[in-house]
C-alpha cells in the first residue's frame, strides 16, 4: 500500500509566488528520485476553528495563507530510500539554506502517513 508525507505550511502572502517557484522546483526532484505524486493546495475554504483548525495548527498570522501539500511514494521504504536521496539533491541546496527562508520552517507540521483507504 502507498505511503504519504503530508505537510501543513504557513506562507506569508507576499512570499506565495516565491513558495511556488520553490515548491515546483522540490516537486521536480522529488519526482525524479522515485515520489509517485507532489500536490501542493493553497487554502481556499479554510476557517479558523474554536478549537483547532489548519490555521491554528501552525498558529496563522492574518498575513499568511496555509497550505497542504503531501507526496506520494509507493511504501514506507521506497519513501525512507527517494528522501535520503533528495536530501543530498545539489538542486535543493539553496532552498535548504537558513537565509533563504519564504516561509517560517518551525511553524510547518509535517509526517508520514500509510494509507489505509485508497478509492
Amino acid at each position: 500500500m502507498a505511503y504519504v508525507d503530508g505537510f501543513i505550511i504557513p506562507v506569508p502572502k507576499k512570499n506565495v509566488k516565491a513558495y511556488m517557484k520553490m515548491a515546483k522546483k522540490a516537486a521536480k526532484v522529488w519526482k525524479d528520485h522515485g515520489a509517485l505524486e507532489v500536490r501542493e493546495c493553497q487554502a481556499d475554504d479554510v476557517q479558523v476553528g474554536k478549537w483547532t483548525s489548519f490555521p491554528r495548527s501552525v498558529k496563522q498570522k492574518s498575513s499568511e495563507t496555509v497550505f497542504f501539500s503531501y507526496i506520494v511514494y509507493k511504501t514506507r521504504k521506497d519513501r525512507d530510500k527517494v528522501n535520503a536521496k533528495v536530501m543530498k539533491d545539489p538542486r535543493l541546496a539553496d532552498m535548504m539554506s537558513p537565509t533563504n527562508r519564504i516561509f517560517d520552517s518551525k511553524r510547518m507540521i509535517f509526517g508520514g502517513f500509510k494509507v489505509t483507504v485508497a478509492e
